[in-house]
């Protein structure tokens, strides 16, 4: 578990199930387009259930690192912040994020992403960091770039949201310096 100011980062646990559920459909129209199979993955209670758990075997696999973002003082699940497609020969890995409707714009995943940033070099001992954002999604772009990621290049065709044509995507990289 890892605590900063006004959230703390740790892994999802069974018992989150059913807040983790509510964070969903109450989320679903920010995560349709951007976070299509994490929303069709906890569609039910039973599948939050199974997403937890299959969560869990990731990290222990270490393959996937998804961790839930929660409100300090409530320990509400505001958000999710995963560090995924971990290539551990070129120690390169990507990260993805969420977070609620009602936070987005206050800086809490600017916040969560430098704090698993700083884990993925010091703790994984990862080289490279990589976020994919469309040009549109405004507020994912601010926050590669509000934590020191730099634009790279565009990847033509690289994500296809469900029923939709493929978008090119914007890759922005952080190297850790050490």
């Amino acid at each position: 578990m890892i605590i900063r100011e006004n959230f703390l980062l740790d892994t999802l646990k069974q018992v989150d199930a059913v807040q983790l559920h509510q964070f969903m459909i109450e989320n679903k129209e920010r995560l349709e387009v951007f976070f299509p199979v994490t929303l069709s993955s906890n569609a039910t209670l039973e599948k939050t259930k199974q997403y937890i758990e299959i969560k869990n075997s990731e990290i222990q696999a270490r393959t996937n690192f998804t961790f839930a973002i929660r409100a300090v003082d409530t320990g509400m699940i505001v958000g999710l912040i995963i560090i995924k497609k971990i290539d551990w020969i070129n120690r390169v890995g990507e990260l993805a994020y969420c977070i609620g409707g009602n936070l987005a714009g206050k800086r809490l995943t600017t916040k969560a992403v430098q704090v698993i940033s700083n884990y993925a070099f010091e703790e994984l001992n990862l080289k490279t960091l990589q976020i994919i954002a469309h040009k549109i999604n405004l507020g994912s772009v601010k926050v590669a770039l509000n934590n020191g990621f730099i634009w790279q290049k565009i990847l033509k065709n690289e994500f296809t949201p469900i029923n939709e044509t493929p978008l090119d995507m914007e890759l922005y990289e952080l190297t850790n310096e050490k």
